[in-house]
């Protein structure tokens, strides 16, 4: 180190000069090489839509402008608000739930409303049960004919029961699994069949969760936590079959949420309102809008290398 030291501080200004020159040459080059590279055809296959712009301001691959997206269980709760953040991003969303159509005054016609009035875009609801394979066919059948393409699925659709495992019923396991497996794999494979039909990439987003990765300490789910592990390995074998079609699959496994389900929770069990922030590294719950720019990040170009991947958002639960 004290020889690379003296070298450099024994330069004369003469070769001072000249080792600036060739670098500012080097510089020079390597950014017209740069450039070049962008613009030629051989270029990668998304060079094309962000060599148009190289402001600082502007991040065009997270765009999904005019892009059409589906989204089960979206007319509350964490698909609502993903809902709302690929609206913003510029997407046309149809979301997709089994609940009653959301009235006037629900949280869905709050962000309804806000897309057509301020982003410039729409959003339509859909009442489907997502195990009921014909109907999600002819919805999503329906979506894509309308809007002519269909770019991308988050499969938000989920259902939760807290029960020992020497108590669950038969029934209850096939409801927990129904809905959360097979409706998610049925939800995915109605978007594919679409997106292969007309030939066109796109995105595929189901929702996991850090219970499929670890078993959750003091809270009796084994039902649930096996379902998300299965979620996991569902999109793993979706990706492996579709990537050839240009089509990538991915998950996000969220923590503990706060929402109004976990609300009602910490009422009837109190202590969980502390030991579950203790069990992360951040000691602290999450909130429904901090997997906002996770769901736009897997759905658009920003991720196009990115397929059979987790995107874990657990504030280090699962990294102790």
């Amino acid at each position: 180190m004290a020889s690379l030291f003296t070298s450099r501080t024994a330069l004369t200004a003469g070769s001072r000069a000249a080792l600036l020159a060739r670098r500012s040459l080097q510089a020079t080059a390597t950014a017209t090489t740069t450039i070049t590279t962008t613009t030629t055809p051989t270029a990668a296959p998304f060079a094309r839509s962000f060599h148009h712009t190289r402001s600082r301001q502007n991040l065009p691959e997270f765009s999904l402008k005019d892009r059409v997206v589906i989204v089960s269980g979206g007319a509350r709760g964490v698909g609502l608000t993903q809902a709302e953040a690929l609206l913003e991003a510029g997407a046309v969303v149809h979301a997709l739930d089994q609940l009653p159509a959301p009235g006037t005054d629900s949280d869905f016609a709050r962000v309804a409303g806000r897309a057509a009035s301020e982003l410039g875009s729409r959003m339509r609801y859909h009442r489907v049960d997502v195990r009921d394979q014909a109907a999600l066919g002819e919805v999503v059948g329906g979506i894509a004919a309308e809007e002519g393409r269909i770019d991308g699925l988050i499969a938000a659709a989920g259902i939760q029961q807290e029960t020992p495992a020497l108590e669950y019923t038969a029934e209850d396991a096939d409801r927990m699994l129904g809905v959360n497996v097979t409706g998610a794999f049925m939800t995915a494979q109605a978007v594919a069949r679409e997106m292969i039909k007309r030939k066109q990439k796109g995105s595929l987003v189901l929702i996991g969760s850090m219970s499929g990765t670890v078993a959750n300490r003091g809270l009796i789910c084994p039902a649930y936590n096996a379902s998300k592990a299965a979620v996991l390995q569902l999109a793993r074998n979706l990706a492996s079959e579709w990537g050839e079609h240009g089509i990538r699959v991915n998950t996000i496994s969220p923590g503990y949420i706060v929402t109004a389900m976990t609300a009602s929770l910490f009422e009837a069990v109190p202590e969980r309102r502390t030991a579950w922030p203790d069990a992360n590294m951040l000691k602290r719950l999450s909130y429904p809008e901090e997997y906002r720019g996770a769901a736009v990040f897997l759905l658009s170009d920003a991720s196009s290398f990115m397929t059979g991947a987790d995107l874990r958002i657990d504030g280090g639960h699962c990294a102790w």
